[in-house]
């Protein structure tokens, strides 16, 4: 019988700044080999919350477990020792190093660069697996934004880790890298690795994730999954919610007999109604063209 202890709880996570509640008693866990999404606004406390996790905020309220037990992270150093990676909107690269030299640092107890030669080799064995195509001795200047992305993806494998989080991560990249990229992290997640995928972008969390929970001025409002919720396609969309060229500037809302929630427009110009996957099988997305009533 497989083991139902979560990769992952948070309980209770509650952090303050001064004059803000960010995160409000936040209960989040994600299980061995799952999507979970965090889906909200900005500034409904996703990004706060991951911090409080990677060790870069301590809670004022509140208990991290992995496998079941106490964490004791408290920096992102012991966070990476516990096998929790966190991939940033703004990426932690030395734009001066090659690839090889950026994932080798910080591995050696020493203080000096491991043999990159041997780094390298490592690093087109994950290219290869979770199809995060660079080349090694590439510098980092010399990359684009996707490939950058990539090359902090393999970071995080090379260190092996079990729990990854992406802070917003398609929202650097073009609609194929967004494709590529969900393909490798359902490969990360067959391969047993948790993923939190940190999102504003209703399509794509429904495209990606095995389950969401929508957070709203620092509180968890509400959890669903994908599978819960009822869709209406666009004509001409057959592989939707996949983004594809055809659905550019084509929004996303919730219709119902019910008054219409609040939306608020995306970078990628769709429209995002967190509640509206939270409502089962009583909710319908579908397609919305901006300017047009909700």
């Amino acid at each position: 019988m497989p083991d139902a202890t979560p990769l992952l709880e948070l309980r209770g996570i509650t952090k303050r700044f001064p004059g803000v509640l960010a995160n409000d008693a936040v209960d989040f866990d994600v299980a061995v080999g799952e999507v979970h999404a965090l889906l909200g606004e900005n500034g409904a406390g996703k990004s706060t919350l991951m911090k409080v996790l990677y060790g870069l905020y301590r809670p004022d309220e509140g208990e991290v477990r992995l496998h079941g037990a106490p964490s004791g992270i408290a920096t992102p150093a012991h966070a990476i020792e516990a096998g929790v990676a966190m991939i940033h909107q703004h990426f932690m690269l030395v734009p001066t190093l090659t690839v090889a030299e950026n994932v080798a640092l910080g591995l050696s107890s020493n203080g000096l660069l491991l043999d990159t030669s041997e780094v390298a080799e490592r690093i087109l064995e994950l290219s290869t697996r979770y199809g995060l195509h660079v080349d090694p001795s590439a510098y980092v200047w010399q990359l684009a934004v996707g490939e950058r992305q990539r090359v902090e993806i393999i970071k995080a494998l090379y260190r092996d880790c079990r729990l990854l989080i992406l802070d917003e991560p398609t929202a650097v990249l073009t609609p194929i890298e967004v494709d590529e990229l969900f393909v490798t992290l359902r490969t990360m997640a067959t391969d047993g690795v948790g993923l939190i995928f940190i999102s504003h972008k209703l399509d794509e969390v429904l495209a990606l994730a095995d389950r969401i929970t929508v957070m709203r001025d620092g509180r968890v409002t509400g959890e669903t999954a994908p599978s819960a919720t009822s869709r209406v396609r666009p004509s001409g969309s057959a592989n939707w919610p996949r983004r594809n060229s055809s659905d550019h500037g084509v929004g996303w809302t919730r219709a119902s007999s019910a008054r219409t929630a609040s939306t608020s427009p995306s970078p990628m110009g769709r429209s995002v109604t967190s509640e509206a996957v939270l409502r089962g099988a009583t909710t319908v997305i579908t397609p919305h063209r901006p300017g047009s009533p909700s």
